[in-house]
């Protein structure tokens, strides 16, 4: 039975597609009346079943392939299911293909006022809504030019501030904002939260996590067409970036396995009677090692290292339970703390308090550019500050000042150090904060050149209050604004 405050009901939804290898096998499928199957079968989605509540947002996240647009799609009546049942209660306005419905010869004013009567709009109700959507979509004179002559952007632009006139009691959007500006993009968003407190259910689906982690309620994670975790937003995008961590730490376990194998099969003879073997490539990081090797005759045994290696990385990546963490893990995170001003341990602090956070790490093998790193996140998700060695390194170098350069330190394996982040005045807003943490190796000054040695989320927390009766302020930091009032136009001083 269907609630009363149920939007969207879908129950062991499926979607099957018939693959046919040859033209004249669609014509055979038609005459035998299914005694006889000249088709494979592809199935995006498989047995998805959940509710979206009024003024409740969703988000749809997973690889490309999982079955996020097909699922959208069934919703918004554009498919139809295989099996299983799709009840949506109310109108819909979706956002599924830039330009979809758009004629590319009209104008945007005449593809709303086409897009608006498709929906269901009067041109009455068109004309009252026309000052608010040429407003929203903001493209100037190229609102009266043809739709041919659009970027991406503009076309959404049109679309969106068309489909929120509608007054929908179910928004679709399937990575349309992406294509918008920042601007564009924070006004859409301001829209859609609009439209979730009128009591309008969103379906959201995008490739950045962030979004979906910090504007949804929930999340579904879709994986090869099945419903692979739900429930929170920040619980289910963890479980996502997991599971990418893990994909591709098993393509590397893949590529390593190949190189060994071929190494085996290549250079066996080289072990009794060492030859040049040019077309004999090793994956960067392990080229010296092998290389090595192969010059003393032990080339076999650096293989097996590697590969001992890359096992024992799989193993201690794959994080059971506790906190989420992945890395190559040549060096390993081994506490993190948070202390008050007194070096005491301490997880309640009051905007203005010092805070140090504390992060101990060991080091497994010899390595130098290093770069220990922390970020910091509201309960919301939300980022609100990141920051670390490489950053107070880089501003020694710009700035040609004397002091430690943490990135030309040395270390050596078997070594453990600590390193202490000190906010001095604390200027955080009252939250609930969590501490992420890690350890990067930093090859050059490009911030985009690193490697992970070791990420772990979830390593630390503390509260954050305010004291209401001697500094109150409202947000989520403090700005140490101040007031003034200016003696009147005129008047002496």
């Amino acid at each position: 039975m269907v609630l009363d405050d149920i939007a969207i009901h879908v129950r062991d939804l499926s979607k099957r597609y018939e693959l046919y290898a040859k033209p004249h096998h669609r014509l055979a499928q038609m005459l035998l009346r299914g005694r006889r199957q000249f088709f494979g079968e592809f199935w995006p989605l498989r047995n998805i079943s959940f509710n979206v509540k009024k003024g409740e947002a969703v988000g749809i996240v997973g690889r490309n392939g999982a079955g996020k647009s097909t699922l959208l799609q069934i919703i918004a009546g554009v498919l139809s299911p295989t099996q299983g049942d799709v009840e949506v209660h109310g109108r819909v306005a979706a956002l599924l293909e830039l330009g979809s419905g758009f004629n590319p010869e009209f104008t945007g004013r005449e593809n709303a006022y086409l897009n608006g009567s498709i929906l269901g709009l009067t041109r009455k109700e068109m004309d009252a809504a026309m000052p608010e959507i040429i407003r929203f979509a903001a493209i100037g004179d190229f609102f009266d030019q043809p739709v041919k002559h659009y970027s991406s952007g503009m076309m959404v632009r049109v679309a969106f501030a068309v489909q929120v006139q509608l007054n929908p009691d179910v928004l679709i959007v399937d990575e349309a904002l992406a294509v918008g500006d920042a601007l564009f993009q924070k006004r859409c968003y301001q829209r859609i939260r609009q439209l979730r407190d009128r009591g309008v259910a969103i379906l959201f689906v995008s490739h950045d996590i962030e979004s979906v982690r910090t504007f949804t309620d929930r999340a579904i994670l879709l994986h090869h067409g099945e419903v692979m975790a739900a429930g929170p937003s920040g619980e289910v995008v963890l479980a996502y970036r997991k599971l990418l961590h893990d994909e591709e730490n098993l393509a590397k376990q893949k590529e390593i396995a190949e190189h060994k194998q071929a190494l085996k099969a290549n250079t066996a003879p080289a072990v009794a009677a060492p030859v040049e073997s040019p077309q004999l490539t090793a994956p960067a990081a392990t080229a010296e090692p092998l290389e090595a090797a192969a010059a003393e005759g032990h080339l076999g045994q650096a293989v097996s290292n590697v590969s001992d290696a890359a096992d024992q990385m799989e193993t201690e990546a794959r994080n059971e339970g506790g906190k989420f963490e992945f890395g190559s893990l040549e060096a390993l995170i081994t506490d993190v703390s948070v202390l008050d001003g007194a070096g005491e341990q301490c997880t309640t602090f009051y905007t203005g308090d010092t805070v140090k956070i504390v992060v101990k790490f060991s080091i497994r093998e010899d390595m130098d550019k290093l770069y220990v790193n922390l970020r910091i996140r509201n309960k919301e998700g939300i980022k609100m500050y990141s920051w670390g060695t490489f950053n107070q390194d880089a501003e020694l170098i710009a700035g040609k000042q004397d002091g430690f350069v943490f990135w030309n330190r040395k270390f050596r394996a078997g070594e453990e150090h600590s390193v202490v982040f000190t906010m001095d005045s604390c200027a955080l807003g009252e939250n609930f904060y969590e501490v992420q943490a890690s350890l990067i190796h930093q090859e050059s000054m490009n911030f985009s050149d690193q490697a992970i040695l070791h990420w772990i989320d979830e390593a630390a927390f503390f509260m954050v209050r305010a004291r209401v009766d001697t500094h109150f302020f409202g947000g989520v930091c403090d700005l140490h604004m101040r007031a003034e009032l200016e003696a009147p136009t005129g008047e002496a001083s």
